[in-house]
């Protein structure tokens, strides 16, 4: 609880789609034979959800997930209907997440990421009535351990400078 809380720069909406776009990008490669590849789209929804839910919202949740079931050739809204719930899920936790550590915040966020994959298993399932495995939930772990380094890498544009003009007064 002793940890200073640093005041923030305001983010730029073009940093914010560029970081979207990078992400769809790392979706787009060809890593489907890699067990525990995340999905990056559904990390940074959450991310954004969760630190600037004014600008992130439902909408483009929807719009990448058209996207992802276009690209992925699934079923047309499995992927939308997934991020959809994710953002709404993360925009409703947003207020309290926050207020946690880093690792606190990486644990808030893995029922998220647990529970968008959860639809995409039961809409696959009644669709094919087949199941992945259990190996299918390592995606969400492993985008938890990569919670912390989103949030620094994401979070950086936004930091004060380290050495601090003194004739201001924040």
């Amino acid at each position: 609880m002793n940890r200073p809380h640093y005041i923030l720069l305001p983010v730029s909406p073009i940093f914010i789609a560029f970081s979207l776009f990078c992400a769809f990008l790392l979706n787009l490669l060809p890593w489907g034979q890699f067990v525990g590849v995340p999905d990056f789209v559904a990390l940074l929804l959450v991310f954004w959800g969760v630190h600037q839910p004014r600008k992130v919202g439902i909408g483009t949740a929807f719009f990448l997930g058209l996207m992802m079931d276009v690209h992925d050739s699934t079923l047309l809204g499995e992927n939308a209907l997934a991020y959809t719930l994710l953002s709404y899920f993360a925009i409703m936790l947003h207020r309290r997440v926050l207020w946690f550590p880093i690792w606190t915040q990486a644990i808030h966020v893995f029922p998220l990421l647990v529970m968008a994959q959860t639809v995409q298993l039961l809409v696959r399932f009644c669709v094919s009535g087949k199941t992945p495995g259990w190996f299918y939930f390592v995606e969400s772990m492993i985008a938890v351990v990569l919670w912390p380094v989103v949030t620094w890498m994401l979070l950086a544009p936004q930091r004060r400078a380290v050495d601090r003009d003194h004739t201001r007064p924040i």
